[in-house]
């Protein structure tokens, strides 16, 4: 089941998101400590679950008047289930009814991470296309210690289809 947020399922969140930053540790990327950037949101109308109670999430927000999406994390039991990819379906619906792209920021070389994005129509976007706010972005995760690995902007084009859409999502 793929649903918006509800304040409630906020704080269980954070669980999910340090699960998944652990798949990271066996490849030498180890994140600053502090807050997860799910505990930094404090609006559910951000958030995209997976399940009930939540297996996974997908945080969005606005950069240069394009969806953003901020994290995209998944219990490590529950990975290899499609449970990111309905995510991103929701994720790419949801934007396309407001904008016309999603812009992430992502490690180039995790299996998981940019390969995967890009199987699903994101493609790498080059520094002299990003927009200020994108580059700022790109600049404070560099600052925060996250440019653990190497990292792309990556962006994919979304539209609203009504001959396309179908029930991927339930929303």
């Amino acid at each position: 089941m793929i649903r918006w947020a509800r304040s409630e399922d906020l704080p269980r969140l954070a669980e999910v998101e340090r699960a998944a930053d652990g798949l990271f540790e066996p490849l030498g990327i180890v994140f600053p400590p502090g807050t997860t950037m799910i505990e930094e949101c404090d609006d559910p109308g951000r958030v995209i679950v997976a399940g009930d109670p939540p297996v996974g999430f997908a945080l969005i927000g606005e950069v240069d008047g394009l969806t953003h999406l901020d994290q995209l994390a998944v219990r490590p039991e529950c990975q290899g289930r499609g449970v990111g990819t309905l995510l991103l379906h929701a994720v790419c619906d949801a934007a396309a009814a407001v904008t016309t792209a999603v812009t992430l920021t992502t490690f180039r070389d995790v299996a998981w991470n940019a390969p995967w994005y890009a199987r699903r129509g994101f493609a790498v976007l080059p520094p002299e296309l990003w927009g200020p706010e994108l580059a700022a972005l790109v600049e404070r995760e560099r600052a925060m210690g996250i440019e653990l690995a190497p990292r792309v902007v990556m962006r994919r084009d979304v539209r609203a289809d009504p001959a396309t859409e179908d029930a991927r999502t339930g929303l």
